[in-house]
């Protein structure tokens, strides 16, 4: 699981999960560092925001930054990492698909996303809130271990992966601008086995 990852269940199960301490190390993910930093500064929504390190990042390079997670605990938390850090983020306590349908932002960025597959509206969600000429930045761990996974209780193939949103994504009116698997930096501490991302980055036509 990644930093800020989002998971599989309900906002009392992942406030247990956060439990006392800080799960994540309140950097950035290096992938939204590298993929964002070319472009201009508008309004962002980061989905399944964790402990809202990517937003405070985000809200520092001058973007008005909406932080969306399932998870109390986190959000806490993640409003008091933006108070340390003397940035205003907009929180939100709700999933995705409670999103307002008018929302709208010039960059959707989800981490390690646990959006369950379902009708596949959960899809057209995600990528109606990326505003006319927006930026939508999406990673998944590129190895995930499904065996694993169900005995952990949850399936990889109930969720959106990467695949799924390259195959959703209109051939008119969008661009992939970037599309690979990347090495990660080593990290310490939890996610630290996860060595590879899948990065999708695409452009929402005007």
């Amino acid at each position: 699981m990644g930093e800020g990852e989002h998971g599989h269940g309900h906002g009392h199960e992942w406030d247990e999960r956060y439990g006392d301490e800080p799960l994540w190390s309140g950097r950035p993910n290096e992938a939204l560092v590298r993929e964002v930093s070319e472009l201009s500064v508008g309004t962002a929504l980061d989905v399944g925001c964790g402990e809202g390190g990517d937003c405070v990042w985000l809200a520092r390079q001058g973007w008005q930054v909406t932080g969306l997670d399932v998870s109390g605990r986190a959000l806490a938390r993640a409003a008091r990492a933006a108070d340390a850090a003397g940035v205003e983020v907009e929180w939100r306590h709700h999933g995705l698909e409670d999103l307002p349908a008018d929302a709208s932002y010039d960059l959707v960025s989800a981490f390690y996303p646990a959006l369950l597959r379902g009708d596949g509206s959960i899809v057209s969600t995600l990528l109606g809130a990326v505003a006319p000429g927006g930026t939508l930045v999406v990673v998944h761990h590129a190895s995930l271990d499904r065996a694993q996974a169900l005995e952990h209780g949850f399936d990889p193939d109930d969720y959106v992966g990467h695949d799924d949103l390259l195959a959703a994504l209109p051939s008119d009116g969008w661009t992939v601008e970037y599309a690979a698997v990347v090495e990660r930096a080593p990290v310490e501490g939890p996610g630290a086995h996860h060595t590879a991302d899948q990065v999708l980055r695409a452009r929402r036509g005007r």
